[in-house]
């Protein structure tokens, strides 16, 4: 009920009162018009109109900053009455206007309009909610039609040319890095039925006179473990935004070479496609100990790569202890580099730091021994 319902409520229980007490049935007579306009407007809200309400969204993932708009489409499934409506859609935080003056029965209208992407996370799209009221103004009543829609806005990508060597032992238990894998000599051993007499090496099989053939070993891919640094204590203003922009293009670099991968964060669990969780993830607390440990012990690659905030500059110590269990570490600072001092140099960790994604992508391909 409206404020001048309330009022013309009030009016009519006090002129009835007046009334029928005092004996004026004049003043009688226009209490019980008022209370007549109140349950014609009662009845004139509550009537729901029967609506069909289709939404799509155009993409509905998207990299930030890109655009994405929303069709949504309303049609009037009644058969006798025309609809008049005030109608908004719910598009994240804010609404929007949907121009729905009158719909007749059997119609429908169509209207678009863009959904804001200037910030990485899910965007929640509808229900749509009208607004029914009176002529008089005296209720208004509103309702919500239709289902909901999510746009995802992914953060943006920056081309990556480089990606990292692999790293295999050889048979002097040096360190060897291997391109994108290969098949090299391992050693040599006895002819048995089956052999491919290609891989029969004739040299060695005629000084020690049976046949020996080689055997091939398939080293190892280069495979990568991405830590994400999403400890509120770790960022201070967008840094969160371009540590999730730098792994988000080290992940696609990665995909698109063809290399093995895992996305880990240190206040929870990366399940689902790797743009999807960082769409999601949001900073919390955590414990960057635990997860390195976790980490040491599982010892899912031979590259980890490390990107966090200016807040995360302390914890650089403690990431590169983490050469024991992977050969190549490296730690990325991501956010504002001038209101801090420089990170201490170290020889165990290959230390980037950048301002945003798009110079964190420059440093990476400039960063010599991948």
């Amino acid at each position: 009920m409206t404020a001048r319902g309330v009022g013309l409520l009030a009016a009519a229980v006090g002129l009835l009162g007046v009334g029928f007490w005092f004996g004026y049935p004049d003043l009688a007579v226009l209490g019980a018009a008022a209370v007549s306009a109140l349950v014609v407007a009662v009845g004139h809200a509550v009537w729901r109109p029967r609506l069909g309400v289709e939404r799509a969204a155009d993409p509905d993932r998207v990299a930030r900053g890109e655009p994405a708009a929303v069709t949504l489409t309303i049609r009037n499934t009644s058969r006798l009455r025309a609809a008049t409506l005030i109608a908004t859609d719910r598009c994240g935080p804010a609404t929007v206007d949907v121009p729905v003056l009158r719909l007749r029965p059997g119609r429908d209208t169509t209207t678009g309009y863009p959904v804001p992407t200037h910030r990485r996370g899910l965007v929640p799209i509808g229900p749509l909610r009208i607004t029914r009221g009176d002529p008089f103004g005296l209720i208004s009543l509103d309702r919500v039609h239709g289902g909901t829609t999510t746009v995802r806005v992914h953060p943006r990508i920056h081309p990556l040319a480089a990606v990292p060597a692999g790293l295999t032992r050889s048979l002097d238990g040096q360190a060897d890095r291997v391109p994108h894998g290969t098949i090299t000599f391992d050693a040599l051993r006895e002819y048995v039925p089956g052999d491919e007499l290609r891989r029969v090496h004739w040299r060695s099989s005629a000084k020690v006179g049976e046949l020996m053939v080689r055997e091939q070993l398939d080293t190892a891919e280069p495979s990568l473990v991405v830590l994400l640094d999403d400890r509120s204590a770790g960022h201070r203003g967008d840094s969160f935004e371009d540590a999730c922009e730098a792994a988000a293009s080290v992940l696609a670099a990665t995909v698109r070479e063809g290399l093995p991968v895992s996305l880990h964060l240190v206040c929870g669990e990366a399940s689902g496609p790797f743009l999807d969780t960082l769409t999601e993830v949001q900073p919390a607390a955590g414990d960057l100990g635990a997860t390195l440990r976790r980490l040491r012990g599982q010892r899912l690659g031979d590259t980890l790569i490390f990107l966090t905030g200016p807040g995360g500059r302390d914890d650089l110590g403690a990431v590169g202890g983490m050469r024991g269990a992977y050969p190549v570490v490296l730690a990325a600072l991501l956010g504002d580099r001038d209101t801090v001092a420089p990170a201490p140099a170290t020889d165990r960790v290959i230390v980037i730091e950048a301002a945003d994604g798009a110079e964190f992508a420059a440093a990476w391909d400039g960063v010599r021994g991948w």
